[in-house]
């Protein structure tokens, strides 16, 4: 059983939906907004499952108040980093702790490399598995150009 039948890397909301327009994704900043949440701009080649912390594209925006400013720099990341998977990430900050309360994709690759899951037998009948991204195969900084 095929459990993620688009192949593409699924982290955050709508991964599952086809690429948001930026209509699509003004309208989600927008309601983060009316929330009080603070959006940032991240980006990174390697979008392992256990890769949380990409890098941040400018600082967090936690006094915005209009969607123009978080798209502008959104479309500034863009364009710097056209071959990277870019996310948006909104932080609840109303309960005086900074937790995530939206997080989505808004920029992938041409291409999109995927994982491998290599087994491995220990002692006894115990397997291990790893799960390995594709895009690591190449050094940073020669990645995201769609030879990885």
């Amino acid at each position: 059983m095929m459990t993620n039948p688009t192949g593409r890397i699924t982290q955050g909301q709508f991964s599952f939906l086809p690429d948001l327009t930026d209509a699509e994704i003004t309208a989600q900043i927008e309601y983060g907004l009316k929330r009080g949440y603070a959006w940032s701009v991240e980006y990174t080649d390697d979008p392992h499952p256990r890769n949380t912390y990409w890098e941040m594209f400018g600082m967090p925006m936690f006094d915005l108040k209009d969607a123009a400013g978080v798209l502008l720099e959104m479309n500034n990341c863009r364009k710097t980093f056209p071959e990277h998977y870019i996310r948006l990430m909104a932080f609840d900050s109303t309960r005086n702790i900074e937790s995530i309360a939206m997080s989505f994709i808004v920029n992938r690759p041409a291409r999109e490399p995927g994982f491998a899951l290599e087994r491995q037998e220990s002692h006894g009948r115990n397997i291990r598995y790893t799960v390995r991204s594709y895009v690591t195969d190449a050094p940073e900084g020669e990645r995201g150009n769609g030879k990885a």
